[in-house]
């Protein structure tokens, strides 16, 4: 439904409806400990700095997958690619065991979960974590980082997936 110029919704329905007007990158960003690997999607992940090399993720406080990555000390983005929309699916579940069938190798610096598939990684160790509103602002010190193949990447844009590529 088309707003008329000027009209403002509640703030947080404002908030969400505006910002979803810019298309994000789709991460999930794996940890924990290997026996018990742990996964979230997450639509807020940018590039933060090359000197040091840091990223920023941010993490909801309502996760219950997010405090095994913390307790690790470390994690891996890793990127989706177009056509990964069912894998998107899959972790952002809350409560599920994400990992069951799924095939995976180990990142070479945390030995994070490394998703088949993926366009992109990037492995670190938690450089800070900081309180922002009802999310963790979490930089992470990349460690490694490669392209796994060529392919669009999948963006989360106006609510739903779509592939960019």
């Amino acid at each position: 439904m088309a707003q008329e110029p000027g009209l403002t919704l509640p703030h947080s329905e404002n908030f969400r409806q505006v910002l979803g007007r810019l298309p994000t990158g789709v991460v999930i960003v794996t940890g924990g400990l290997p026996e018990h690997p742990s996964g979230l999607v997450c639509g807020s992940f940018m590039s933060v700095s090359l000197d040091p090399p840091l990223v920023a993720v941010a993490p909801s406080k309502a996760s219950t997958s997010w405090p095994a990555i913390a307790a690790a000390g470390s994690f891996c983005a890793n990127v989706l690619a177009d056509g990964q929309e069912q894998l998107a699916r899959r972790f952002a579940q809350s409560g599920a065991d994400k990992f069951t069938g799924l095939a995976y190798g180990r990142s070479p610096a945390t030995g994070a979960p490394l998703l088949e598939g993926i366009a992109a990684w990037i492995d670190c160790r938690i450089y800070s974590q900081t309180e922002a509103g009802d999310h963790w602002l979490v930089l992470g010190e990349v460690l490694e980082l490669s392209v796994q193949r060529e392919a669009g990447a999948l963006v989360f844009h106006g609510g739903s997936f779509h592939p960019l590529g």
